[in-house]
């Protein structure tokens, strides 16, 4: 890997400063010490001669340099594929390898080479593993297996400093095979065992009851906490999910394990979460989820910055700095609520919703909270009569379809290809149009350029920021200056 692509003086400025806005952006690594940092570290900045600057933690460790103790990149916050800007210009040259590498990045976070290999996850993109990892190369700096080692690795360092675990529970609760290689990756690459590095007893969050893990989960600012926490209260479905006045918590099921998630503010650029799981090798992937429901990986000014050329959306930007675009625990149960939905208000949504998971769902093993169930499985919906629920027949069969869709293919509803092939896909499933195919893309496969056009929403609020009458057409005509950030076009136009 070179650094060609990134600006060697821009990031050394930057350096000097401590710059907290590029925080994740880059990393810096020293040749005299072997060793990556931060932009934000506290030690002396070294001398601009020794340093070499990297887009990402993996291809620093890739070219054999190791974490900072002091600065801990592991607390980055870990963004999506780079966007270029003034740092450098990855991304903007060539914005389809940008985007197969956004989803290559959410698949792999979500544990797709743990058992998988580099070819199958390549065919699920619709590339060669050669052009994936090409891709990578000119995108992360690293081989997509280094970006999968290097998240295990940090996870585990995270998890020594903030936890009271045993080391062997961490190994497992990081995605390694076996507490061996555990220990053999950390004396690699710190020159000391992992124990080596919980320097006092104290972990830096409060331990909680036996089978409780809390974390903090960094983003970058600004984050706008009550947008958030607003967008998830107002579809809470009872029994399922509850959101309080500071907090979100709701029920998970996983692989036929049940358990509970709580997400709150956690301070300097943080959330705070704290799971309830008693399979601990299922974090990372719970960890993965949250970050997707959050939307932490994404960066807010570059955003910003660009939807703000719009006379009509800059107004919307600058009222709402930090607006995420709230995204799904899991994708058959968003299909699910999306299809719910359909034609009617979202309290008449969740209406339904609540009944749906309280005559369906399995009830929780231990009620906590007001969470008393967890969203019903594929397998128990695809036979059900739901018109019993108080809907359309048409309505029940999209709902009965999408059940079917998710036993058939488990995947169905996870990033595969392009957003124009995901689109067409989930329009083959009986009742699914371009709305609810659209929407689930923007919610659950994460696509920032997907764009409901149709949706009367967008629609009345264009008229409200215009004066004039607009129709789904000139929407999407006017949508190209957006891209490839129409989907936070869309969250800022639903405020209006």
């Amino acid at each position: 890997m070179g650094t060609m692509d990134l600006d060697h003086d821009a990031c050394y400025r930057a350096v000097s400063a401590r710059d907290a806005r590029y925080d994740g952006q880059f990393f810096t690594a020293v040749k005299t010490t072997g060793i990556y940092c931060r932009p934000v570290c506290p030690a002396r900045t070294p001398l601009s001669r020794n340093v070499m600057f990297f887009p990402t933690a993996a291809a620093a460790q890739e070219a054999g340099f190791h974490p900072c103790l002091r600065c801990r990149p592991e607390t980055a916050p870990q963004l999506a594929a780079a966007v270029g800007g003034p740092l450098g210009d990855r991304a903007s040259g060539d914005p389809a390898g940008a985007a197969i590498v956004a989803r290559a990045l959410s698949l792999i976070e979500h544990g797709a080479l743990d058992e998988g290999s580099l070819d199958t996850l390549a065919a699920r993109l619709g590339v060669s593993d050669r052009q994936l990892r090409r891709h990578f190369r000119a995108q992360v700096g690293a081989s997509p297996v280094a970006v999968a080692q290097t998240r295990r690795v940090l996870l585990a360092k995270q998890l020594i400093h903030e936890t009271q675990l045993p080391m062997a529970e961490i190994a497992f609760a990081a995605g390694f095979g076996s507490i061996r290689r555990f220990n053999e990756s950390f004396q690699a690459l710190f020159d000391r065992p992992p124990s080596a590095l919980r320097r006092s007893g104290k972990p830096e969050v409060p331990a909680g009851p036996r089978g409780e893990i809390s974390l903090l989960l960094r983003y970058r600012p600004p984050y706008d906490w009550p947008a958030m926490l607003h967008f998830l209260r107002v579809r809470a479905i009872a029994g399922m999910e509850v959101a309080g006045d500071t907090h979100y918590a709701r029920s998970i099921c996983l692989d036929g394990v049940h358990g509970t998630v709580r997400v709150e503010p956690g301070g300097d650029s943080a959330l705070r979460v704290t799971v309830r799981f008693p399979a601990l090798d299922a974090l990372p992937v719970i960890i993965a989820r949250l970050r997707r429901v959050f939307d932490l990986a994404s960066d807010p000014l570059a955003i910003g910055a660009q939807l703000s050329q719009d006379p009509l959306l800059a107004p919307l930007v600058q009222a709402r700095p930090g607006l995420r675009l709230p995204g799904a625990w899991d994708g058959f149960e968003l299909a699910m609520r999306a299809v719910l939905g359909q034609q009617i208000t979202v309290a008449g949504a969740v209406r339904l919703g609540a009944k749906l998971v309280q005559g369906y769902g399995a009830p929780m093993a231990q009620a906590e909270d007001g969470l008393t169930h967890v969203f019903p499985l594929p397998e128990v919906l695809a036979p059900a009569q739901l018109a019993s629920l108080g809907m359309p027949g048409s309505r029940a069969a999209t709902l009965s379809a999408v059940a079917a869709a998710a036993l058939a293919d488990p995947q169905a509803f996870a990033p595969q290809g392009s957003l124009e092939a995901a689109v067409a896909r989930l329009r083959e499933i009986k009742g699914i149009g371009e709305w609810t195919a659209q929407y689930i893309a923007l919610r659950q496969l994460r696509e920032p350029d997907a764009f409901p056009a149709a949706d009367i929403g967008l629609i009345r609020a264009m008229e409200k920021l215009d004066g004039q009458a607009w129709t789904a057409k000139m929407l999407l005509a006017h949508a190209e200056r957006w891209r490839p950030w129409r989907a936070y076009a869309a969250q800022y136009l639903w405020t209006v």
